[in-house]
């Protein structure tokens, strides 16, 4: 039986706005949820970098377009990206570090959008996220990206879990599969 469910499929898919609907349905009936998702930022039409946002609104700097001197210094890249890691690392480790402690009997779920190349940067995050998998702890509701080039530790990790129900989101099913994702969530509660 699965513990934890993660969405896949290829940027701009949806998975983001699907895991916010879910959210609001798990809310809505009373389910214990923190975590945080990754949000575009845009400026003048054109997406500039992504923010962290945790589900009670603090949000945080994931990533910037990055050029010049400053961004030589970094050493966190993806593409034209330059990873904040430290801004990353303040906002997303204690929700799974919180999420994790609660010695409540009430099951509850974690989300975490995403798990991609930027937030794998962090050693930390990696080792919180497989504490949760392999933990009695919360049911993770998170998105995984499509595998591309190559292989990511942990992604293919969490693909080939037998404990972890992966959906794949594509064009013809993203308006039809959000009662499939709340339902999946709601059956590793019990």
């Amino acid at each position: 039986m699965a513990k934890h469910v993660f969405l896949t499929g290829p940027p701009g898919i949806g998975k983001t706005t699907l895991i916010q609907k879910a959210t609001e349905i798990l809310k809505s009936s009373s389910v214990p949820i923190d975590g945080f998702y990754t949000e575009e930022v845009r400026e003048g039409g054109r997406r500039v970098g992504f923010d962290v946002v945790t589900l009670s609104g603090r949000r945080g700097v994931l990533s910037r377009v990055g050029s010049g001197p400053a961004a030589a210094r970094c050493e966190y890249r993806v593409g034209q990206y330059v990873v904040d890691l430290t801004s990353f690392e303040q906002l997303a480790l204690p929700l799974l570090r919180n999420t994790d402690l609660s010695s409540s009997a009430v099951k509850k779920v974690c989300i975490i959008d995403e798990i991609g190349k930027m937030e794998l940067f962090s050693q930390s995050f990696i080792q919180a996220v497989r504490h949760i998998l392999s933990g009695p702890g919360p049911v993770i509701l998170g998105t995984i990206p499509v595998p591309k080039g190559k292989p990511l530790g942990l992604v293919e990790e969490i693909r080939s879990r037998k404990e972890v129900k992966v959906f794949n989101i594509t064009k013809e099913n993203r308006d039809g599969i959000l009662q499939d994702i709340v339902t999946a969530v709601q059956n590793c509660l019990q």
